[in-house]
């Protein structure tokens, strides 16, 4: 599989991590469509509108639902969402230990005036100042591998150019 942008080993799942407008689903849509969990998918799915957060619950769902069966078959899981919040990576990680399988965040370090020039050019623009404070919530490399991220990859503005 070498025409991956990163190698991810057998049954791997892979979180990836950043602010809207970081470079995710553009990074993501490089990877096979089977292996890509995306909420915004499963809430649009659910409600006829990838930003109603109502939905965000019942996406969950479904993506945990996915992510077992992939996991359970030993296939890689790109999981395309902030996944901002320690918790929802504590999630990955039990899932992931679980079913003893490793774990890959791909943290997208991005400086703020990068991510909101690029919000702003988005199909649907996500407000400023929610995008403002969750690039404040950006945990480091080593943050993430202390929590059990067995790899850590970081994507800077530089590496942008995909």
């Amino acid at each position: 599989m070498s025409h991956l942008p990163l190698p991810l080993p057998e049954g791997a799942v892979c979180a990836l991590i950043g602010a809207p407008g970081s470079g995710k689903s553009t990074f993501a849509a490089r990877f096979p469509s089977t292996w890509r969990l995306n909420l915004d998918t499963y809430r649009a799915l659910a409600t006829d509108d990838e930003a109603d957060q109502t939905a965000t619950p019942v996406a969950a769902q479904i993506q945990n639902l996915l992510l077992d069966a992939r996991l359970s078959r030993n296939l890689r899981v790109v999981v395309d969402s902030t996944n901002l919040h320690a918790h929802v990576r504590a999630g990955l990680l039990a899932r992931a230990r679980y079913w003893q399988r490793p774990a890959v965040a791909v943290l997208f370090d991005v400086p703020l005036d990068t991510v909101l020039t690029r919000n702003s050019t988005r199909r649907r623009v996500v407000d400023p100042h929610v995008v403002t404070d969750l690039h404040q919530t950006l945990p480091t490399t080593e943050q993430l591998r202390d929590e059990g991220f067995e790899t850590v990859y970081a994507i800077s503005e530089a590496a942008l150019d995909f």
